[in-house]
């Protein structure tokens, strides 16, 4: 915290923007010190403005804020931490990234400090601005060890109803793992799926994200997102796109949920449609924090 009650300096990822009367923007921020923050930035809308460009989602930045009225703060100054080119430079990277920030935005807390939570989103978007590393599973494995961070990670070792170590063959987001043959409930899991849930959760996320998409990776974002959506107990309109759109998961498995809805547009069509030379597939490649 810097200065008084009423004024702070903050590092914060932007999670949303929304339009607020002629020329302003609200913003909601994860912040490191002070959690989730609504934030009024004054005319950022103009053409004029020098905060336009650093208040965009998955933006990287330093913060000074002082309390206004209500729960709003208002921005006194903004600056880029992280420019994050390449991930804004590639159609897969700025979908597996909406959906992570969404996620974040529904957690339900406001203005109550989690730096574990802040350094797990700023190492995704850093994950996704590494060529080294391909952006199909980021958000999933995100999902997963965001659950684990709140220790509410899924068992995946043997079954979470009478606790035989197998064969598993089923995996319940409602109940919180696998399931084996006679208590087996939600989806089918299959070995090369389960195999890959293991490696995220245990220490092998880097080997998982590099080359190309694994065996399994199509079911592991459908259980990921179904996993992460029982947790907060809400649909989630862009991470189910990203996962439909995504090449990891073209099965017909991976799109047993339906078409995918339109994102809103004052948040993710808008910052689609900003890319200059994005209309479909990017680079191949690409950084979790592994």
């Amino acid at each position: 915290m810097s200065g008084s009650a009423t004024e702070v300096e903050d590092e914060a990822i932007v999670l949303r923007t929304y339009k607020s009367g002629e020329a302003d923007r609200v913003c909601v921020l994860w912040t490191r010190r002070h959690g989730k923050l609504r934030v009024l930035a004054k005319g950022v809308r103009k053409t004029s403005s020098r905060m336009g460009g650093s208040l965009e989602p998955m933006g990287h930045v330093t913060v000074q804020l002082v309390k206004g009225r209500g729960d709003l703060w208002i921005t006194k100054h903004v600056t880029h931490r992280e420019r994050m080119t390449t991930l804004r430079g590639d159609y897969d990277r700025i979908a597996a990234g909406l959906a992570v920030v969404e996620v974040v935005d529904a957690i339900p807390t406001d203005e109550a400090a989690d730096e574990g939570i802040f350094e797990m989103l700023v190492r995704v978007l850093l994950t996704l601005d590494n060529p080294e590393f391909r952006p199909e599973l980021v958000a999933s494995s995100f999902f997963f060890k965001l659950l684990a961070h709140d220790g509410s990670g899924p068992v995946v070792d043997l079954c979470v109803n009478c606790g035989s170590r197998g064969p598993l063959v089923a995996f319940n987001a409602e109940v919180g793992g696998t399931l084996c043959v006679n208590c087996r409930s939600g989806a089918a899991i299959s070995a090369d799926a389960l195999e890959l849930i293991r490696r995220i959760l245990g220490g092998d996320l880097a080997g998982v994200l590099r080359g190309v998409a694994p065996a399994g990776a199509a079911e592991v974002n459908s259980l990921a997102h179904d996993a992460i959506e029982a947790h907060l107990g809400r649909r989630l309109k862009v991470a189910r796109s990203a996962a439909t759109l995504s090449p990891a998961s073209a099965s017909p498995a991976a799109s047993s949920h339906g078409p995918s809805r339109a994102p809103e547009p004052d948040v993710e069509a808008d910052e689609l449609r900003r890319r200059p030379g994005v209309t479909g597939r990017g680079r191949e490649g690409e950084r979790l924090g592994p």
